[in-house]
């Protein structure tokens, strides 16, 4: 997954909104920290760590850009998940066909049905490969046509087929990470069970929770609300740009 230059536009972004935030002494909230920080920052993401909203850069606008065709495959997929027979979309029907695995089952056997199924449906293949580009993010029928896709795709077919299944949006992520083992950036999806986060990961057959992931740096999540950045802090909003250099993942 090719995306370090898109990250390092969307940090320099981040990191100008929020030195705007901090300069502001008018916007002081609970103890010294701006009101804006405040309403922004939560603690109930993955990891542990905070998140603020990425109001800006190249990274927000691929995501809503993907936005827009995942609510279009959400009416296409409902409509053949309340008629099968009249759906005449054969990559609704296979991926409505693992939700109804997920629908079966409860809990951790729910998540884990879902990350493994989809992890034995799609054959991992690079964007360059596909479509002759890098980075491209597709939606779930498009995933599911080609049966094929990198760890992005894999990412973004879960996120929608676990909210098919009925998991809330409340508890569903999208990562994006870097692996700093092997230097390449990563897409995960995050369940939340029981107050844990699940990380479903198109490399790994079982699932692990966030707090057993080594060597990864999470750099931004997104779920239904938009995409945001992940902090250790208020002030890691101002930490410098990823170094420069493209990377392409092997996912």
């Amino acid at each position: 997954m090719k995306i370090l230059s898109l990250m390092r536009a969307s940090f320099a972004a981040a990191a100008a909104s929020a030195v705007l935030w901090i300069g502001s002494p008018a916007g002081a909230g609970p103890i010294g920290q701006p009101r804006g920080l405040a309403t922004l920052f939560t603690d109930t993401e993955p990891f542990g760590l905070l998140r603020a909203d990425l109001e800006a850069g190249p990274l927000r606008s691929k995501w809503l850009a993907l936005a827009r065709k995942l609510d279009d495959e959400r009416v296409q997929l409902a409509l053949c998940d309340g008629d099968r027979d009249r759906c005449a979309s054969p990559a609704a029907l296979r991926l409505l066909a693992i939700v109804d695995q997920g629908r079966a089952k409860e809990g951790r056997a729910r998540l884990g049905e879902i990350n493994r199924a989809i992890n034995l449906a799609i054959r991992p293949a690079s964007d360059l490969a596909q479509y002759g580009e890098m980075d491209v993010w597709t939606s779930p029928l498009v995933t599911f046509a080609n049966l094929a896709g990198d760890c992005e795709d894999y990412a973004i077919a879960k996120f929608v087929a676990l909210r098919l299944a009925g998991i809330p949006p409340e508890d569903l992520r999208i990562v994006i990470l870097r692996n700093t083992a092997r230097d390449e950036d990563h897409a995960v999806v995050a369940a939340r069970l029981e107050g844990r986060w699940l990380l479903l990961d198109n490399q790994r057959m079982a699932m692990i929770e966030d707090s057993a992931a080594r060597q990864v740096q999470p750099r931004f999540v997104m779920d239904e609300t938009g995409i945001s950045t992940l902090q250790a802090s208020p002030l890691m909003a101002q930490i410098s740009s990823p170094a420069p250099g493209a990377v392409s993942a092997h996912d």
